[in-house]
This record gives structure tokens, sequence and C-alpha cells, in this order.
């Protein structure tokens, strides 16, 4: 999810959020890619609706330099926001762009479902085409070996986001986070408390989302949400400690603290605008999230904070995730090859070429755009801090506000979000957390061991 989101609901996170398009008709299909001049006409993804006009002029202002550099292709942005329950109906209908993105979680079954174009003679185009991460590139790549979607950005390790200005009015130190779950109940009451409608924390729960972040939670506590034998048998196993865990706390944050205000249906979308409205002070997603709520919901950059995700018991791991650049599955030659190009420029040539990566920081902050938010590398760690040394000149993002974070970013124990039928099981954990969240008399239990058969259900039929 993205940060999706995402997920990433969000994300998602995402994390990912991730931004898609639906394609506006007449302009020459995604089997085709002509227009009317002879140029390759490529549809993109853009921005999230409702961005600052800073933001789009800023993208605006890319798509000039690319089409100044590639004249023989046209680029058309389009914007939209992906959700999970939409995504499929979509993509089925042919709606999206020819450059779209997806979750990590979502490239197996599409390549399987034979509706990713191969890419992997355009991908080997890319003059750093072998210095990717294995782990990271093997989340676009089929069975055949080939590369069908590439990596973009976004590769996040999901963190705690925190309100500076929340913490200070219930008197706590905006540069002291808290460090295990314990502690964000003790703040979260603080906060809530302090302030009348606040949530001192608060968590996702509808449109994918809930099941999402639920699957963070328990990864924190050493909980984990399949098994996969070695013959392939996959077996779901939702109601585990870690996850029982999770919820007792959410549960007890609610009817006992009621330190998790009044909105209880928030999705990757409506918790970033909440938490940027002061309604929010801490919550879970992709440590990306910070640009698109600069972007999209006005963030005030001195009230952010960002620190590790708190991590209780043995095998306790954060979830990572990121975002993949997909093109459908009946692209022409053509709009492939162009495809490619526009991945190089937009998403990954700035991340191990100077010249470009100072490039795309100048027009970024020609319009006060975020610069420097913390991601893991889609390369080594090398690559990263050589990257962040060629752009250090721009980097404007409160990073003496992220230390939390990014002190042990490349320390953390990473697990990447479950791989089979990722989002159905996203969505059956959903009315779960509603429930704890609205029912004072939830039965946990019940709950999960009700959802663990449906999605072992839905396992037995792959």
């Amino acid at each position: 999810m993205h940060t999706i989101r995402r997920p990433l609901a969000l994300a998602a996170a995402g994390s990912i959020a991730l931004a898609l398009t639906a394609c506006s008709a007449g302009t020459g299909g995604a089997d085709d890619g002509g227009s009317a001049d002879g140029k390759t006409t490529l549809r993109v993804v853009s921005l999230l609706p409702g961005s600052e006009q800073a933001a789009i002029d800023a993208f605006n202002a890319q798509v000039e330099e690319f089409e100044a550099a590639h004249p023989d292709i046209d680029v058309v942005p389009e914007e939209y926001e992906w959700k999970a329950t939409t995504f499929a109906a979509q993509l089925a209908g042919g709606t999206l762009p020819d450059v779209f993105e997806i979750p990590f979680t979502d490239a197996k079954t599409l390549i399987e479902n034979g509706q990713l174009a191969d890419m992997d003679e355009q991908f080997h185009t890319l003059e750093y085409a072998d210095r990717f991460n294995p782990a990271v590139l093997e989340a676009g790549s089929g069975e055949d070996g080939k590369v069908y979607a590439v990596p973009a950005k976004n590769v996040y390790g999901v963190g705690l986001h925190y309100n500076r200005a929340l913490f200070e009015s219930a008197g706590l130190d905006p540069d002291v986070p808290p460090t295990t779950w314990d502690e964000v109940a003790e703040y979260a009451k603080k906060i809530a408390d302090a302030n009348p409608g606040v949530a001192g924390y608060m968590q996702m729960s509808q449109n994918n989302t809930g099941g999402w972040q639920l699957t963070v939670a328990s990864y924190a506590r050493g909980g984990r949400m399949q098994e996969v034998a070695d013959d392939g048998t996959v077996t779901s196993t939702l109601h585990n400690d870690g996850t029982v865990e999770a919820l007792e706390w959410l549960k007890e944050r609610r009817w006992e603290d009621n330190s998790l205000g009044a909105n209880f249906l928030l999705d990757w979308g409506s918790i970033n605008e909440a938490f940027a409205a002061g309604q929010v002070a801490m919550f879970t997603s992709g440590s990306d999230v910070y640009t698109s709520m600069v972007q999209t919901n006005a963030l005030d950059p001195a009230v952010y904070g960002l620190t590790a995700l708190p991590l209780d018991g043995d095998d306790a791991g954060v979830l990572s995730g990121g975002t993949l650049a997909g093109v459908p599955a009946n692209a022409s030659d053509e709009v492939k090859d162009a495809a490619i190009q526009w991945i190089d420029f937009f998403y990954t040539a700035k991340l191990v070429d100077e010249e470009r990566a100072v490039a795309d920081a100048e027009t970024l902050a020609a319009d006060n755009q975020p610069i420097g938010t913390p991601v893991l590398p889609m390369f080594d760690q090398a690559q990263y801090e050589q990257n962040q040394e060629w752009i250090a000149d721009y980097i404007n993002v409160p990073l003496d506000q992220m230390t939390g974070y990014t002190d042990k970013m490349f320390d953390l124990p990473l697990v990447g979000e479950f791989s089979h039928k990722t989002q159905e099981i996203y969505a059956l954990l959903d009315p779960v957390v509603q429930a704890v969240l609205t029912d004072e008399n939830a039965d946990i239990d019940a709950l999960l061991k009700a959802a663990d058969e449906q999605a072992q259900q839905l396992l037995d039929a792959e």
C-alpha cells in the first residue's frame, strides 16, 4: 500500500499511496500510442487529485523538460488516486494510462494474469539495469525471470508519524518520540486529554488500509499473516498472537483511554488529511508520506515528526513495500519504448546520475516542493547516500525532525507484505478493525477466526 498506500494503502504507503489515472478517450489507445502529428502519445500518472498548484507546476515543468529532450513523445499527464477497491476495474476496463503505478504486492498476480506488458527488453536498455537491488527488482519480475514492472519509487519501511505541536500541547518533548507501544499509548492519552476532539493516535480502517495497517501492527509484535510451505502450500495465519495483541491494544485505546478521536473510517488519503489538519497526533504509514501531505494536504513542515515503528518481541519486524511502474499488456512496442524513457527520466535516473539528480532537485526547488524525504534505497545504501550528497544543497525537508527514523532506517528488520491474495485479505480484515473501533464488546478471537477461514478459502482457490 501507499504509502499507497498505501496497500500502499498505502499503501501505501505507503507505502504505499499511489497516484494512478483514468485515461481520457479519443487520443489513441494504449495499444497504439499514435497521435495525429506522428508523435508517440504517452499517458502517465501525475499527482493526486487536489494537489497544490505549486506541485502541479513542478510536475508540468518536468514534462516540458522531458518533451524537449524527446521531441517524438507527447506526454499526457493525468491524475487519479489509487485505491485497491477500484484499481482492478480500472485495469480490466483499459482505463489506466500507459505508465501506471502499482504496489509491490500486486505485481505477481498481474504478471500471472497477463495484465502487464513484458518490459524486459526495454528495461535492459537502462545503463544501470544491473545495479538494482535484486530483492527490489524481483518484486516486478515474473517466474520466467523477465522484468514486467520497474521499481519506481517509495521503497519504504513503515514509520510512526507524529505532530510535534500536539506533543508540546500535552507537555511532551517532540524531540523524544515514543519508542514502545506502551509509550505510544501514554502519549496518545495525554494528547487526547489536552486536546478534546483530537485523536492522540489513530489507525486506518477502510478501503483495504485497515488490513494493511493491522498487518503492520501484527508484524511489529512478531506476528505473521501467512505461512508458505516448501511445496508452495499457503496457510492463512491471521489469528496469531501478534495480531491479537495489536487489536487488544487498539481496543484499550478506544474504550478505556478514549484516545482515538471520533472518526473511525479513515483510509490512506483521509488520515493524511486529518493529520495535516491537526486532528490526528500519531499514525503509522510509509516513511515517504510526508511528500504527499505537503503537496496535497498543505502540511506545515514545522509540526511534522517521524520516528521508527516500535517493535516488541521476538521476530518483530517493520513492514516494507514500494511502488512499481507498469505498462498495460496490450501496449505497442512504440509505447513501451517511450514508457521506459519516461520511467528512466522521471523515476530512476535521478537516483544514480548526478546531473539528473541535480536537475530534478532544481525543478522541484523552483516550486518549493519537498526534496529529500526519507525512503529506502532501490539500489544500495552507498548509492542512496551518494544521491543525498548530490542534492544536499536542495534538501528542504525537516530531516532534523525525522532522526528517530533516519538514524535507524538501514538497521530496521524489514518484512515484506504477504504475497498471496494480499488485497483480498486486507479487505477481509477491514471489518475486523472497524468492529474493534465501534463495538466495545467485539470478540477479537471470533472475528479473527472467521477472517482466517475466509482467507484460507481464497488461498485454496488460487
